[in-house]
């Protein structure tokens, strides 16, 4: 029959039955889910109407997330979802949808914090870190950088086992891309409480 949009089959606000007196037109068409997965990448294209291309990614591994406070991106794996308001089926089957939260891979904000602000983060590096040669330059500026500086304890903690989480803020069934950004603050602290609720 295929997927459509319309509303004539529906029933009246009253309750009564409608007449049809309409096919399905083309305009009214709808697509099946994406249902994207994660794995390595997959992603088709969907000729869309007035010759519009939807890019349909079946699977995704990366993605760019955005670290707010620090005004930072970084394109990192996604590892895993944890948690997902609408359905818990798509936490189940791991399908990335927007709005998910997920784990990524902290190492590149690991990598940029420690080179931006010469602090280590996980407790491993901090042991077999051995101080580079640095330019009084290069020391005052991180010295600066680090005066009011503070990092939230709740990050710190996600940093020690290598995985942060973030929300996925793209579309990845209709623009191909997984992009979101990472969790902190707040909007943090109320996720985890919903993860932790659902464990």
């Amino acid at each position: 029959m295929g997927i459509s949009r319309d509303s004539r089959h529906k029933r009246r606000l009253t309750g009564g039955r409608r007449a049809i007196h309409q096919k399905k037109r083309k305009y009214e068409i709808g697509r099946p889910a994406a249902m994207t997965k994660i794995g390595t990448k997959k992603v088709s294209v969907v000729r869309a109407r007035g010759g519009n291309l939807k890019y349909r990614a079946l699977r995704l591994d990366t993605g760019n997330f955005s670290w707010g406070s620090e005004s930072t991106t970084r394109k990192t794996r996604i590892l895993d979802v944890v948690y997902n308001a609408s359905n818990n089926e798509l936490v189940r089957t791991k399908t990335l949808v927007k709005n998910s939260v997920v784990q990524v891979d902290a190492t590149p904000y690991r990598q940029w914090y420690e080179q931006h602000y010469g602090v280590v983060l996980s407790k491993k590096k901090s042991e077999e870190s051995a101080d580079k040669k640095k330019s009084r330059h290069v020391v005052a500026k991180i010295a600066s950088r680090n005066k009011d500086h503070n990092l939230e304890t709740l990050l710190r903690d996600q940093f020690n086992t290598g995985r942060l989480y973030a929300v996925i803020s793209s579309r990845p069934g209709q623009s191909g891309r997984c992009d979101g950004y990472v969790l902190e603050g707040k909007e943090l602290e109320f996720y985890l409480k919903k993860i932790q609720k659902k464990k």
